[in-house]
């Protein structure tokens, strides 16, 4: 019987976006971050039963803005601030 060589996560990110460095892992991780962050949101907003129209108006945002955010196509650091600190939301930056 043979046995199979396992793949890493490393392998199939580089075969998949580019090694590190390139503009296409760039963009995945980008894109990966923003998703990630905008999962967390969403998670938190849902917790405390708040609605998107709910949190749009503790932000002075409308409601659709809420939901692209969520959707991870509209995750500046000041809009996220903003709505991280509407859903008592701690988080601390470091530099890598």
């Amino acid at each position: 019987m043979k046995i199979k060589k396992l793949t890493t996560a490393k392998q199939l990110l580089d075969k998949e976006f580019g090694v590190n460095g390139t503009k296409t892992r760039k963009k995945f991780k980008e894109e990966a971050y923003s998703y990630y962050l905008s999962e967390i949101l969403k998670s938190r907003r849902l917790e405390l039963n708040l609605s998107q129209e709910e949190l749009a108006q503790k932000v002075g945002k409308k409601r659709p803005y809420i939901s692209r955010v969520e959707n991870g196509e509209d995750v500046r650091i000041s809009n996220f601030v903003q709505i991280a600190i509407a859903l008592n939301l701690n988080f601390d930056l470091q530099p890598v």
